[in-house]
């Protein structure tokens, strides 16, 4: 038994895991479960190893407002703070009400603003672009999920408000901190041999028509090319260990030498900002500061795969292909799960990790404190 974790519990969540790569659908999983700042279990399953890395897609968001929640703290930048006042690009109309809020609570009104990644290297290929979208609606009054669009102005922002180029700042004000070698935003090609590749499956089968098709299957898989992984794309091109992120969902439960202002993180850890209806779920979206909120509606389950057993006040953020990490305040339970098999039916892909997550949200003894 391991800390307090029910053996049964944890066999019927890497019995979940397993499933797929041993019926050959996924080349491979890692997951990872952590509470009081350590690691319970790390488990690899498939053509990988513990110390393979993936492409972690959308969990990449919650890493990149770890390192805003850093800058707020500095007093470099706040939610209200307007992108015209550092990013030239915004300072025309409509563009400048683009709050930090609105780009991190998915509000900001250009969801699908295209960026070639390998344009996005660069603060000026980021202006180029900036130049040239157009608003789908007023800042602030509707909510649709952006990929990525809305966390390359983040990342502008970031760097134009701090000075310091926004993986750098990502790399020694947070990355480092925690001591979290394995977790990366921006790996140059020469030490990306432990990342394993990213293959799409279930190309040929029929998808359900119920899920929005927000990325096509190979605009996600050329997220996973090389030069594309050095660029380190802010909304959701890091690599990591699932270790790293259950540890790096530790210390947002437990702010680790005082890393975050204590009021800062609670507030990006606990405070609904968007209850605005997600075109998709229908439900309301409970995004705070670059997360999202389980909630207590009854609606957790569909919310970025939490899946059913977590508390009301569990946060997380999911990636693409069924990637998930969160973290739950009243267990102290973290859990990030990650695989390299890419999925063309993302329905299936949010329905396999949000039963992992509530699996992995039963694991404690009924007895553990």
């Amino acid at each position: 038994m391991t800390a307090g974790v029910q053996d049964e519990r944890l066999a019927a969540l890497l019995g979940r895991a397993a499933r797929e790569v041993d019926a050959g659908r996924l080349p491979s999983c890692q997951l990872a479960v952590a509470r009081k700042g350590e690691l319970l279990n790390v488990t690899t399953l498939g053509a990988a190893t513990d110390d393979s890395r993936y492409l972690t897609f959308s969990v990449t968001k919650s890493l990149v407002a770890a390192a805003v929640w850093v800058a707020i703290a500095d007093e470099a930048l706040g939610p209200a703070t307007r992108v015209c006042e550092h990013v030239p690009s915004f300072a025309r109309p409509g563009f400048d009400a683009v709050t930090l809020e609105h780009l991190l609570t998915h509000t900001a009104g250009f969801p699908r603003a295209p960026l070639p990644p390998l344009e996005g290297a660069t603060s000026q290929g980021r202006a180029a672009w900036f130049e040239k979208w157009r608003l789908e609606w007023e800042p602030g009054t509707r909510t649709e999920y952006s990929p990525t669009a809305g966390h390359w102005v983040v990342a502008e922002l970031l760097e134009q408000a701090t000075g310091t180029d926004y993986r750098t700042f990502v790399a020694e004000r947070v990355l480092a901190p925690l001591g979290l070698h394995r977790l990366r935003l921006g790996v140059p090609i020469e030490d990306q041999r432990d990342v394993v590749d990213t293959v799409g499956v279930g190309a040929d089968e029929e998808a359900d028509d119920r899920a929005p098709v927000v990325v096509t299957l190979s605009g996600l898989l050329e997220m996973d090319r090389p030069d594309v992984r050095a660029v380190g794309v802010p909304g959701a091109g890091a690599v990591s260990t699932a270790a790293d992120i259950a540890l790096l969902y530790q210390a947002f439960l437990h702010n680790p030498g005082g890393l975050w202002d204590p009021a800062v993180l609670a507030d990006a850890t606990g405070r609904i900002r968007n209850a605005l209806p997600d075109p998709w779920t229908k439900v309301a979206a409970n995004r705070s500061l670059g997360l999202v909120i389980a909630g207590d509606d009854g609606n957790a389950a569909m919310r970025d795969a939490l899946g059913r057993s977590v508390g009301p006040r569990a946060f997380g953020a999911s990636g693409a292909s069924g990637q998930v990490a969160w973290a739950d305040p009243e267990s102290g339970l973290s859990f990030c799960y990650l695989t390299n098999g890419l999925e063309a039916d993302q329905v299936r892909s949010f329905m396999r990790s949000s039963s992992m997550s509530t699996l992995a949200g039963r694991l404690l003894l009924e007895s553990a404190s």
